[in-house]
């Protein structure tokens, strides 16, 4: 009994705080095998860090609580910033929700494999001891990469062309906040409790943050969107300073690329609005499919930008919004039209 009450008070909370974290987000963007495979790079980093922190501990030779209180916080969160960072870099995540899920998941993935390596490791049977690591430790290490993420998506998108600088702060909050609980300043016990008041305080501030700026985006976006749209379906773009600029551009690109410029324009358009209507629908609840034509559209996005070739995505770049959320668009777009792709082959013919 004593044996089972270690492995589920030691394993099974942090995973339970993640299902909230993942049900409380209203747009469900993470999907369930995008958070299992941040869960596995928390787990691979995890067994990576065994490996480094016993290297190091033979080639510094520091104290046990030494190395816990300064030397672990900085190899384990520079770790599990690893994953972060690569998503971050890819724009694969959109608002700071989806940062704080994608960050306490590999904490999550890292406190899994760290428990599962004491649990073997540690024969004490104070049910206390496995109580601060499963409610404590297992939280701190994805609270911490949540930290992370959360603090390097707002810079990423405050200062876009910052490059890797903008990940020193997050990791640095991440680094110090480790430390501290590594360092007992209080006792464990009450550190454990600390940290379970305070996370979902921490949570419900970004929470609400992140819905509130999701909200504002999709309304700006949607209302410009739509009436550029109308204007291109009507055909009275020529009257607007876009359809002068298009016009201009007869003189340096034959005729069919610059319609093939229009066209790009008017796909992307329809594609955005796709998204945001998507956004939207899954707010309110209802649980909605990408259209079934998004594999061909998308695959005439990549045609269309084949065609008019890279001078003329440049000559047309002061068009299209570049940002980290509309980035992130392309991508998400890209995932829902490899879905769909999948959905179709699976089809009994």
């Amino acid at each position: 009994m004593i044996e089972f009450l270690k492995i589920f008070v030691s394993l099974v909370p942090v995973f339970v705080l993640l299902a909230v974290l993942v049900l409380l987000d209203s747009y469900k963007l993470v999907s369930l095998r995008s958070a299992i495979k941040a869960i596995g790079a928390g787990c691979l980093v995890a067994i990576f860090g065994l490996f480094l922190n016993t290297w190091l501990t033979r080639i510094l030779s520091p104290s046990v609580s030494g190395f816990s209180a300064y030397v672990a916080p900085l190899t384990e969160e520079s770790l599990k910033a690893v994953y972060i960072i690569y998503l971050l870099r890819k724009t694969k995540i959109g608002f700071l929700v989806d940062a704080a899920i994608y960050g306490f998941a590999i904490g999550a993935g890292f406190a899994l494999v760290e428990n599962i390596y004491y649990l073997s490791a540690l024969t004490n049977s104070n049910i206390l001891l496995w109580i601060v690591r499963g409610f404590g430790t297992a939280v701190m290490h994805g609270s911490t990469a949540a930290i992370l993420g959360m603090i390097s998506k707002y810079l990423s998108d405050r200062y876009p062309a910052s490059g890797l600088f903008i990940f020193v702060p997050g990791l640095g909050a991440a680094i110090i906040v480790h430390a501290v609980y590594n360092n007992f300043l209080i006792s464990p016990l009450l550190s454990t409790v600390i940290l379970l008041i305070s996370l979902p305080l921490l949570v419900i501030v970004v929470f609400e943050k992140s819905e509130k700026a999701t909200r504002r985006w999709l309304g700006i976006g949607l209302d410009t969107d739509m009436e550029l749209l109308d204007l291109i379906i009507s055909g009275n773009i020529s009257q607007t300073r876009i359809g002068m600029y298009l016009e201009s551009l007869k003189s340096r690109f034959r005729g069919e690329v610059v319609a093939d410029m229009l066209c790009l324009l008017r796909l992307q358009l329809e594609l955005s609005l796709q998204v945001r209507g998507i956004l939207l629908l899954r707010e309110v609840g209802l649980p909605v499919s990408p259209e079934p034509q998004l594999v061909e559209k998308f695959a005439e996005l990549k045609y269309l930008e084949k065609s008019i070739g890279k001078t003329g995505k440049l000559a047309i770049l002061p068009f299209f919004r570049s940002s980290s959320k509309d980035l992130w668009q392309r991508f998400m777009l890209d995932k829902w039209a490899g879905e769909s792709r999948k959905g179709k082959s699976a089809r009994p013919r």
